[in-house]
Formats: structure tokens, sequence, C-alpha cells
């Protein structure tokens, strides 16, 4: 059969590819198109139709001033589908691109699947009379999504969560710190992990952020010998971070940031403890057990209070929303600053007590996400569901 799917932002490039191994084992024959990441190319054995770094974005006011770009790949996306004529046309999150396809898809007679639901449960509700008007089956990856779905009414399917199978079968799960610290040329002494995004919107309003924690943390007497180490994002280049990293003079010298590249699982995994940029990244940091706090920044004002106003999640950490409950603290907006940063990181690494109830939460994340092989039931349920058809 044929698979066209759509992925446009580097979490989804992560699931897209355990999907495509899932589907490469399930159906054997199987041929696949589609818009990702490196990820997802390295699975498909090609590269994407259109790479997703070509189209993300972050917030209303970047939607605005990128739109000409998202209508010309509205259209072309539209194009190559009808060309190609897919079994089916697998979405997996991004809505604002993926749900005008899906109806372009549904009007032509083309069986449509959602993969990793778009997040009804925190906003834009409405959204849901679009799920079930153009999309033919809906695939969940979280627990708590199972009654909230049925109870408005739709079937959806859970097999699991692929963010498990990613962290078992990773390369940082099988190898041993000291190894980590002689492939990138570290010192052998503790680290704190930062992620300030994927998008270069994200970048730009987190970096000024965290070289300042990093600076502050290293003019503290027990932290002067700490490393810092800032986990590049997929496709994104030396070039986003360096202007941020001059003139990062201290009264008791610089502190030694370093940005690495396509190893941000390694990163997290030995670090002592993580700044994250919430997104996929805190769940596979809660994943592999580092201690983390979540610092999250809308640059524009405007897109601030418009996000204010329409989101009604508890949490915007994935840990924090399947646990139902505050694991690991969220520093939004004015909240995260560099002094609010020190202070938690400093409590995470001395204070044992604290740093162990988040690791039981961690323990609790975990077994509520059910076993691994999530991404291949998943390949195996929508297999069977167009053999049904």
């Amino acid at each position: 059969m044929k698979y066209y799917i759509i992925a446009g932002e580097a979490s989804g490039d992560l699931h897209g590819s355990n999907l495509i191994k899932g589907l490469r084992v399930k159906d054997p024959e199987c041929d696949i198109r589609f818009w990702g990441g490196d990820l997802m190319a390295e699975a498909a054995g090609k590269p994407p139709v259109v790479h997703y770094k070509e189209g993300a974005m972050m917030g209303f006011t970047e939607i605005l001033a990128k739109a000409r770009k998202l209508l010309h790949n509205v259209r072309f996306c539209k194009k190559d589908i009808l060309e190609w004529r897919p079994d089916v046309v697998i979405f997996i999150d991004y809505p604002g691109f993926n749900f005008r396809i899906a109806a372009f898809a549904h009007k032509k007679g083309i069986r449509t699947f959602y993969y990793i639901a778009p997040k009804v449960w925190a906003s834009r509700e409405g959204r849901i009379k679009r799920l079930r008007r153009d999309i033919d089956r809906l695939f969940i990856i979280f627990p708590f999504e199972i009654p909230y779905f049925a109870s408005k009414g739709i079937d959806a399917v859970y097999c699991g969560n692929p963010l498990v199978d990613a962290i078992d079968g990773s390369a940082a799960m099988n190898e041993d710190r000291e190894a980590f610290f002689a492939r990138n040329g570290l010192q052998d002494t503790p680290y704190i992990a930062m992620l300030a995004g994927s998008r270069k919107g994200e970048i730009d309003t987190m970096m000024p952020v965290l070289t300042g924690f990093a600076r502050k943390m290293h003019e503290i007497p027990q932290y002067s010998g700490y490393q810092f180490i800032i986990a590049g994002a997929p496709s994104r280049s030396m070039e986003d971070y360096a202007p941020y990293l001059k003139n990062l003079h201290t009264e008791n010298g610089t502190p030694e940031i370093k940005v690495i590249f396509g190893q941000t699982q390694s990163i997290v995994k030995n670090a002592e403890a993580a700044i994250i940029n919430s997104g996929t990244a805190s769940l596979e940091a809660a994943l592999l057990g580092t201690p983390q706090v979540v610092g999250y920044i809308l640059g524009n004002r405007l897109t601030y209070w418009i996000g204010r106003m329409i989101v009604k999640a508890k949490f915007i950490s994935l840990g924090n929303l399947i646990a139902d409950r505050l694991v690991f603290k969220e520093l939004i907006q004015n909240e995260c600053n560099a002094d609010a940063l020190v202070a938690e990181i400093r409590r995470l690494i001395e204070d044992r007590q604290y740093r162990n109830r988040m690791l039981d939460g961690y323990a609790s994340i975990r077994k509520s996400l059910g076993e691994d092989g999530a991404s291949e039931a998943v390949a195996e349920a929508m297999v069977r569901e167009l053999a049904a058809r």
C-alpha cells in the first residue's frame, strides 16, 4: 500500500520515523512518501518531499509573517497527493497545516489517519468537528486522551506511546557516561543540559536566559567547575546559537558553554539536571531519568496574551499532564529568568529528597505510558484498518 505521511516538527519527525519502521515491518511492500526530517529520511531510506525546517514556525505572529510560504506549501502538497494518489494520508500533529490537507484529501476520497492527535484538550476544542468530519481514524499516544476523545464521540485507537520505544532503543540508553564524555571531548566534571527549543523563535527567546543562567551559576564557587551543554536542535546550525555565546564575561572567568548537535538524548541522560523548553523533550527527560525544570517563553507579548486566552490545559508539559500533577516545575514567561533557573537547578542538585520525589514521579509517568512496541502496534492497526476497507 502507498502511505503519504506529513510531519512538520522535530517531535513529529521522531514519531514519524518510528512509524515508518513499523510500517515496513507490518507491510513489507509498503511505498512511503513523506514530509518530515532527517530521522524519517533515515527510516525510509530516501529524502522527504519537503523538510520540516522549511515550514516550522512559532506563534500567531510568525504564522502571519510566513503566510505566503504556508499557502505555497499547502498548494504544493495538494498537487503532490493527487499526482501520487496514496491509499492513505497520515497526519502527525502539526494541525495548522494538516487540517487543511485533511479536508482536501477527504473530499478527494483518500483515506485519512491522524497519528498523535492535535492537543484539542488543551486549546481550540472546536477542531474536534474537523476531526470528526475529515479524519477516518484517530490514533492517540497518551492515556489521558482515551476518555477525553470517547466523551467527544470519537473512537480513537490507543497502542501505547512510541517515545518509550525511541528512548529504550536509543544509543543514549546503551552507552556509558565515560564513552559519551570521551567522544565529545568533555571534561570529566558534572554539567547542566540546556535545551532552547527546536524553532528559531524559541532559540532567540531562550538563549539570553540560558546564557544568563550559566553565567550566574558559574559565579557560585561550588559550581565554577560545572560545564553547560546546549543540545543543538535538529536542522538548526551553530549560526543560531553563536550570537548568544559571545562576550560571556564574568568576574570569575567565562562559563564553558558547548553546543553539541545530534545527541540530545545522550546529553540529557548524562546531565546532573536539565533546563528544557517544554515539548516532547520534557517527556524524554522523564523517561531518561534526568531531573529537570521546564522553561518556556513566547517572545511576542501579543502571542503570549492570545495563548493565555485559549489554552486551558492545567500544565504545559506532557509529563505533568500524564501524571496529572506537577512532577517537575514549569517556569513560564516572566517566571522563566536566570535567577529562578539558578534556584531550581540548585535545589535539584542539592536537595536529595526533592530530587528523589521527582524521580518517583518519573516512574509513575513511565508506568502509565505502557509497555514498549507502540510503534509497531500502531503500524499494525493502520495496516489492518486499510485492509478491512
